[in-house]
């Protein structure tokens, strides 16, 4: 690369670490902002409690697609505005695609902006374990979940009231079951 090109990429990712780390979220300064999610329910702490679906990764290949199978069990990340659920508005309860286990629920699902479907809290907190993530220079935490072990996304605390949390999901790795509507007779 040609120093003409370095020097903009050093300056543009300089700025954008100060920025994401003294930028307020919710009005809240980096330097006082607290974890809202770091509760000891949710962390993973032992590996061996995680998992109650032990299947083979060639079983886990004959099960998914390949896009599931890159984001659900090797930690992947598809592309923003190009999943299945990012612009989903309809009623209903989204799925772990690996194994069926229920994670959210429309009536917390929002708008971000970021192009993955975000939700701001779980169906039940016993269906995710959350595990601290320090790849690309950044400490996030990876949403996993608690019945196959699958990568789903990750949690950050910039999301809407009550829980100030903006959980990041993958399309790949959801299912959608969309609400049956009640006929009156």
């Amino acid at each position: 690369m040609k120093p003409k090109i370095i020097l903009p990429i050093i300056l543009f990712t300089m700025i954008f670490f100060v920025l994401y780390f003294a930028y307020p979220l919710n009005g809240i300064p980096a330097a006082s902002r607290t974890n809202h999610f770091t509760s000891d329910s949710l962390i993973n702490k032992d590996e061996s409690t995680m998992k109650t679906m032990n299947l083979t990764e060639e079983e886990w290949k004959q099960r998914l697609t390949p896009e599931q199978y890159s984001v659900l069990r090797e930690k992947g990340t598809e592309r923003p505005f190009t999943g299945l659920y990012w612009d989903n508005h309809e009623q209903g309860t989204y799925k772990c695609a690996a194994c069926g286990s229920e994670l959210f629920s429309s009536d917390t699902k929002f708008d971000s902006g970021c192009g993955w479907p975000s939700f701001y809290d779980v169906s039940s907190s016993s269906a995710i374990e959350l595990k601290k993530d320090s790849s690309f220079g950044m400490i996030r935490f990876e949403v996993i979940c608690k019945k196959c072990g699958s990568h789903l996304g990750h949690v950050f605390d910039d999301g809407p009231q009550p829980t100030h949390l903006r959980y990041c999901i993958n399309s790949a790795s959801l299912d959608f079951k969309k609400e049956e509507k009640k006929h009156n007779p």
